[in-house]
């Protein structure tokens, strides 16, 4: 199975791209936002790669980050949602954006999504509502071992202020209003909060 590919970058489209590897030209599907972190035509690049065999075709799909492709291959194993779907809804929304939806049951995010319907954002909540829990928790461990203290710590500690808030009684909306106007104040000063920092400055914003 090929896992990833490094090589120069002959052409590129929205939906796919072929990459050069030592004269040999791969065909990759991928979604629009690797896309959009492609380099230009002509340059290196690596992406991670899964391989989907089948009895009429052997289809490669690629992701500019490790992350990505796991979570393309968690949706994967939804009922009723293949891996064309799966590209469609990682074009619309990025990762830790996707992960909050499911983990809230944000039916109106997830139904914004193209292909999307009711009963799919049902499945989704309902059969990777634990396991994108996990996939995140996994993500912000790594990031601290590495030492990064980037976005991903930031939205896990989101996370917990607004379920702490929905247990304090506010609706779910309401909560990550109150989140969202605390980042806008001060992006910067967010990132660093404590998860109870979080949540007293969205209590003042709810006051």
């Amino acid at each position: 199975m090929i896992a990833a590919l490094s090589g120069i970058l002959l052409h590129k489209d929205p939906g796919s791209v072929i990459i050069d590897v030592q004269g040999v030209g791969y065909e990759v599907l991928l979604s629009a936002r690797t896309y959009d972190r492609l380099p230009p035509v002509g340059e290196k690049t690596f992406l991670h790669i899964h391989t989907n065999v089948r009895e009429d075709a052997i289809t490669l799909y690629g992701f500019t980050g490790g992350e990505d492709k796991k979570l393309f291959l968690l949706l994967n194993t939804v009922s009723g949602i293949g891996p064309k779907l799966a590209l469609g809804i990682l074009s619309g929304i990025d990762a830790g954006e996707l992960c909050n939806a499911i983990s809230l049951k944000d039916m109106a995010r997830l139904t914004s999504l193209t292909g999307v319907g009711k009963k799919t954002a049902q499945r989704l909540c309902m059969e990777l509502g634990e396991k994108v829990g996990a996939f995140t928790l996994e993500q912000v461990r790594a990031a601290s071992n590495s030492g990064r203290t980037p976005a991903r710590s930031e939205g896990f500690g989101m996370q917990d202020a607004a379920s702490a808030l929905v247990n304090l009684g506010y609706p779910q909306e309401t909560a990550w209003q109150a989140l969202r106007a605390v980042q806008q104040a001060d992006a910067d000063k967010a990132a660093e909060m404590k998860v109870d920092e979080l949540i007293r400055e969205a209590l003042r914003t709810l006051a």
